[in-house]
């Protein structure tokens, strides 16, 4: 009956009215990695800019307060971690290893250290709002853009994927050069064991350790 019909698109909610808003899925982000103690997750690097591509491979473990640790894998191992207060870079083999104090570290990677239970997604980036030009790589995720206030100098915007549970899928980040640094995250762990220990370094026998700001691979 046309009638049963009309009542019936009645209570059939409307892409407009079912759309999350910016701040609700913002919330839905800060909520799922504040909880957390630790994380772990699988990672994608790719990096595109100057006349070269680059794509690399491994883990990334966090922990708070302020900790982290990237295991590159491929396609040559690398490692990049922080205590909270000291920064470190070193390829295995190499007779130099990069040291920053963490406040001062001028590297993309950097601001993920503070995901676990500091996350203020609003506080963070600038005109943060929808993404509806950009295409998610998984149904039902949701795709945000804005400007990161701490590395205004160096990021044009940043593009946040995350999916409904508030995990952060991609970010795609613009950089102020004209190249392109994207993350892809994926078998994400929660709350995994990761002792104090895995985010000490100490440089071994006869490598040379050099003082910086900026621990960027180098090209």
């Amino acid at each position: 009956m046309p009638w049963v019909i009309a009542l019936a698109l009645l209570f059939v909610p409307s892409p407009a009215s079912t759309a999350a808003t910016v701040h609700e899925i913002a919330r839905r982000v800060d909520h799922y990695y504040n909880r957390l103690e630790t994380l772990k997750t699988n990672f994608t690097e790719k990096y595109s800019g100057n006349g070269m591509d680059r794509i690399e491979s491994g883990s990334l473990i966090l922990k708070k307060p302020g900790r982290m640790r990237w295991n590159y894998e491929q396609p040559r191992p690398k490692l990049f971690l922080s205590d909270g207060r000291t920064a470190w870079f070193y390829v295995p083999g190499d007779r130099q290893a990069r040291k920053a104090p963490a406040r001062d570290l001028q590297d993309l990677r950097s601001p993920l250290r503070y995901l676990l239970g500091k996350s203020r997604l609003e506080k963070e980036f600038d005109s943060l709002s929808l993404a509806p030009d950009v295409k998610p790589e998984e149904p039902g995720d949701v795709v945000l853009r804005g400007r990161p206030k701490a590395m205004a100098d160096q990021v044009e915007d940043v593009v946040l994927e995350a999916n409904q549970a508030g995990q952060i899928r991609r970010l795609v980040i613009h950089n102020i050069d004209g190249s392109t640094t994207e993350f892809d995250f994926s078998g994400l762990q929660e709350n995994p064991p990761a002792p104090d220990s895995d985010f000490r370094f100490t440089p071994p026998p006869g490598v040379e350790v050099i003082e910086t700001r900026n621990l960027a691979s180098p090209q």
